[in-house]
């Protein structure tokens, strides 16, 4: 839902440069412990195992139909 918002924004004209998923992989949030769960991958905290979401393969999807540009890291490297 949200990347169909970033469409839609780039189809109106707003200079979108770029998107970022909130977690990788679960994480602990301080109000609520290790819930909820919102990673693009799934922690098992008993093993530490990391499970693809089928949420990761939508966004593979979009990302490889769509294309991803390198970051520019000129900034870097200026003096």
């Amino acid at each position: 839902a949200h990347l169909r918002q970033v469409a839609g924004a780039i189809e109106d004209g707003l200079d979108i440069r770029g998107y970022y998923h909130w977690s990788l992989i679960d994480n602990f949030e301080w109000i609520k412990g290790f819930w909820p769960r919102f990673g693009l991958f799934h922690v098992n905290y008993e093993t530490f195992e990391r499970t693809e979401r089928p949420s990761a393969q939508v966004y593979r999807t979009i990302v490889n139909k769509h294309g991803a540009k390198k970051p520019q890291l000129d900034w870097l490297t200026e003096p």
